[in-house]
């Protein structure tokens, strides 16, 4: 055996999911660990090629093929096995030619030949055979009865041949060592056919523990012992020991092998249909490969089966991915609708902001003009309070001069009292009283208004002006006196001398004549 590889050690402590994985990649890797062996195979190949005449090393070299097929492709294995036999009689080696019988016999079992197993064993003379032969031969014999009985599953023939096969175990395990793989295995698997699990159990997990097992002796111990915990009901370790054995399989390129099947078939019971499904294709496309007839009818029958729940389960899974998906889509469409409102009542709500705006910035701006009147009022209420005050004192006291005036009946004296008010002298003292008032208020007034013509045209006060008609016109109108009529009664004007002031100032101006007063009611207080 050429796969030396420890399983035992390799598989401590794995947990089932980490071994699902495992294997996984190991079928991954299938082709990798075939080519290793075509490599050996074809390098047998080339070492036939230079053997010369030499049938003796013609014989040691086909030996070494059906090694590696034998379990590998029956096709080849069988070729080979022509070969050795083609070879022995050449050699003109009884004993080479009944051993070669007995290979013949192991490929007839892996095929499911039973017909020609016992066709080329019953021409063995076994006393011709050596030791390593004869175990072959009574191990090949044990497996045939076991396999039947398998087969069968029938009252009468199941244990006839379950005893048959014992008594060439018997035979088999009396030629091994007592510690020897061959001994210890197939004493477990006695035990097992018989009925006694504990020991069979003993057996195997011994091989299992505390054996150095190469990867194709460990693939058979450990199928071996899951069909106990099969029949225990221990599913969960057989299926672990089933998935190591299927590693194992894959590892040694063996495609004569039942782990996969076994393993399928657990799954499938438990309702794991996805990879159960995967594995039976594997050990369909073992079979296949191999040739195997009874595995590929065994593999076909299931197959189906699992196939067809597969299906079921794809489609159910489609329902429910159709369910959902439906859902989702009324979800989607739910989601739409509201997302339509919510765009819609946010418009809405936009809208209502701007006009909330346009309302606060228009409020804004009563307020604004509001405190401006109110502090225009406040100025000019308080202006004209004291204006008139003076005035009344003015007259108070001439009202006391004219009395007493009269009461001494001084008429001429009157007359010159009366004489004596200015007029002119009284409006102008109005008018700079007013000039004041209004640029306390509106300190920019004159600027702002300059700033509606050209340079040319801005108005140039004298010293010690603090505005002139042009100015003062247009200071009452700010003040919210636009009546033609008394703005001429203020300022001792006609109406027509007022409309030529109007009309030639805003001539002047760098704006429309519409507009014009309207910049002038935005020129700002303080």
């Amino acid at each position: 055996m050429s796969f030396l590889f420890f399983f035992h050690s390799v598989f401590a402590n794995v947990g089932g999911d980490s071994l699902f994985s495992k294997l996984n990649t190991f079928v991954d890797q299938k082709k990798d660990f075939d080519g290793e062996k075509l490599k050996r195979i074809e390098k047998l190949q080339h070492d036939l090629n230079d053997a010369g005449p030499d049938l003796n090393a013609w014989y040691r070299i086909y030996t070494n093929l059906y090694e590696e097929y034998k379990s590998f492709n029956y096709n080849e294995a069988f070729r080979y096995a022509q070969k050795l036999q083609q070879t022995a009689y050449q050699l003109k080696d009884p004993k080479k030619i009944d051993a070669t019988r007995v290979k013949f016999g192991f490929i007839f079992l892996s095929s499911g030949m039973f017909k020609e197993v016992f066709d080329s064993l019953r021409a063995v003379n076994v006393k011709l055979l050596d030791t390593g032969a004869k175990k072959e031969y009574y191990f090949l014999l044990a497996r045939t009865y076991y396999d039947l009985s398998d087969y069968d599953q029938e009252n009468y023939y199941t244990p006839v041949y379950n005893a048959r096969a014992g008594k060439y175990i018997d035979s088999a395990t009396a030629l091994c060592k007592p510690n020897s793989f061959e001994y210890v295995y197939y004493t477990g698997l006695r035990y097992l056919k018989t009925g006694n699990m504990a020991k069979a159990v003993i057996n195997l997990k011994d091989l299992i523990d505390n054996y150095r097992l190469p990867a194709h002796q460990f693939a058979i111990t450990a199928s071996t012992l899951s069909d106990i915990y099969i029949r225990e009901n221990r599913a969960d370790s057989a299926i672990n020991l089933l998935i190591k054995a299927a590693m194992s399989d894959i590892q040694s390129s063996t495609k004569e092998t039942a782990a996969m099947t076994s393993l399928a078939l657990l799954l499938h019971q438990r309702g794991d249909i996805e990879n159960a499904y995967v594995y039976i294709k594997q050990a369909l496309d073992d079979a296949i490969y191999y040739g195997a007839r009874q595995r590929k009818i065994q593999v076909s029958a299931i197959l189906p089966v699992i196939a067809a729940e597969r299906i079921n389960s794809v489609e159910g899974q489609r329902r429910a991915l159709f369910f959902y998906a439906s859902l989702l889509t009324v979800l989607a469409i739910i989601i739409i609708v509201f997302a339509v409102i919510i765009y819609k009542q946010l418009q809405k709500l936009k809208i209502a902001d701007k006009i909330i705006l346009k309302a606060n910035h228009n409020l804004t701006e009563t307020i604004t003009k509001l405190d401006e009147a109110n502090k225009i009022k406040e100025e000019y209420i308080g202006y004209y309070f004291n204006l008139i005050s003076e005035y009344i004192e003015k007259l108070d006291r001439f009202k006391r001069s004219v009395d007493n005036k009269l009461m001494t009946k001084r008429f001429d004296d009157i007359r010159i009292l009366v004489n004596n008010i200015n007029l002119n002298k009284e409006r102008e003292e109005l008018f700079l009283n007013f000039d004041k008032a209004f640029l306390k208020i509106f300190p920019n007034f004159v600027p702002a208004y300059n700033a509606l013509f050209s340079a040319e045209n801005h108005v140039k006060l004298l010293p010690n002006q603090l505005l002139n008609t042009d100015l003062r016109i247009f200071a009452l109108v700010r003040l919210g006196i636009t009546d033609t009529e008394k703005i001429a009664h203020i300022l001792d004007y006609s109406v027509n001398t007022i409309y030529n002031y109007k009309a030639r100032i805003k001539a002047k101006s760098l704006i429309s004549n519409d507009e014009f007063e309207e910049a002038i009611m935005a020129i700002k207080a303080i």
